[in-house]
C-alpha cells in the first residue's frame, strides 16, 4: 500500500462504511444516467476503483451485460468486506473484490473496457498520477469516468452559519492532507493535460429534512477530528458540532448536497 493511500483521510472506521453506503446511493442515479448514454461491447470489463462497501458496483453489473465483468477494487479490508456483503444480498453475479493499491497494481495493463473512479482524486492529492494509472489499465478506445466534487452548492436551508462554518473546515482539513475537496472543478483540465476531450457535467441532489447525508457534515467533522483540532481546539470543535446537530434537526431544514462533477473521455486508441 503507498503511503498516500495508508493515509486515506476516512478509511476503516465503522461509521464511515455506513456514510459511504449512504453516500452510493444518493448519487448511484446520476452514475446509472450517465452509462445509460455509454455503449458497452459483448463481455466488457469494468473497473471499479476504491469501491468502498458499493459505489458502481450494483450499476456496473448491469451495464456490462450477461457475459461482462466488474472488478472493485480498494486498499481498505474492512471496505472490501462490506462490498462483499453487498454483493451477496444484492446478487451481483459479475462483480468480484480484489484488495489491490492502484500505484502498485496487480492488474494486467490495458484489461478494461471502463474505470470509473469517484472521489479519490479529492482526498489523495496525487491527480496528474491516478489519471495515469486509470489510463494504463484501460484498453484503447475504453472509457475513463472520473467523478469529484465541489463544494459550492453545500447548504443547509435556512441558512446555518454552524454548518457553513464547519464545512469550511472540512475543507481546510483536507488541505492540510493534500487533499482537494473542490477537485472536481480541476477535472477538465486534468484530462485534457492528459491527452483526453472529456465531456463534463454536473448534479447536485436537494435532501429533504431529516435525510441521512444532511449529516455529511457531521461525519466528516467526526472522521477527520485529528486534522480538525490543528484548527480549533477540542472544546471549540465539540462546540460547532453539538451546534450543527442542533441547527439540523431544526423542524423543516433541508438542504443542498455539495456539487458531482462528471468527467468521462475515451482513451486514445494509438
Amino acid at each position: 500500500m503507498s503511503e498516500k493511500q495508508a493515509s486515506y483521510l476516512l478509511a476503516g472506521q465503522g461509521s464511515e462504511l455506513q456514510r459511504l453506503q449512504i453516500q452510493s446511493r444518493v448519487w448511484e442515479p446520476a452514475g446509472r444516467d450517465l452509462l445509460a448514454q455509454l455503449w458497452a461491447r459483448e463481455g466488457a470489463a469494468a473497473l471499479e476503483v476504491g469501491c468502498g462497501v458499493m459505489g458502481w458496483l450494483r450499476i456496473l453489473n448491469d451495464w456490462v451485460g450477461p457475459n461482462g465483468k466488474v472488478v472493485g477494487i480498494d486498499v481498505d479490508e474492512k471496505m472490501l468486506a462490506g462490498a462483499q456483503h453487498f454483493i451477496q444480498d444484492e446478487a451481483l453475479q459479475h462483480v468480484s473484490l480484489l484488495k489491490d493499491d492502484l500505484f502498485q497494481t496487480q492488474l494486467p495493463a490495458h484489461s478494461f473496457d471502463l474505470v470509473h473512479s469517484r472521489f479519490q482524486i479529492a482526498p489523495l492529492g496525487r491527480a496528474d498520477a491516478q489519471i495515469e494509472a486509470y489510463l494504463r489499465l484501460l484498453r484503447p478506445g475504453g472509457y475513463l469516468v472520473v467523478e469529484d466534487p465541489d463544494m459550492g452548492s453545500w447548504h443547509v436551508n435556512p441558512e446555518s452559519p454552524a454548518v457553513a462554518k464547519l464545512i469550511e473546515l472540512i475543507d481546510q482539513a483536507f488541505r492540510l492532507g493534500g487533499g482537494n475537496f473542490n477537485s472536481g472543478r480541476q477535472l477538465p483540465v486534468l484530462l485534457r493535460d492528459a491527452g483526453l476531450v472529456p465531456k463534463v457535467s454536473a448534479h447536485v441532489v436537494a435532501l429533504e429534512a431529516d435525510h441521512p447525508y444532511l449529516r455529511l457534515p457531521i461525519q466528516f467533522a467526526n472522521a477527520l477530528r485529528p486534522r480538525l483540532e490543528k484548527i480549533l481546539t477540542s472544546t471549540e470543535l465539540a462546540e460547532l458540532i453539538e451546534q450543527v446537530e442542533a441547527d439540523i434537526a431544526r423542524p423543516g431544514v433541508w438542504g443542498t448536497t455539495f456539487t458531482l462533477i462528471q468527467a468521462v473521455a475515451i482513451s486514445p486508441t494509438r
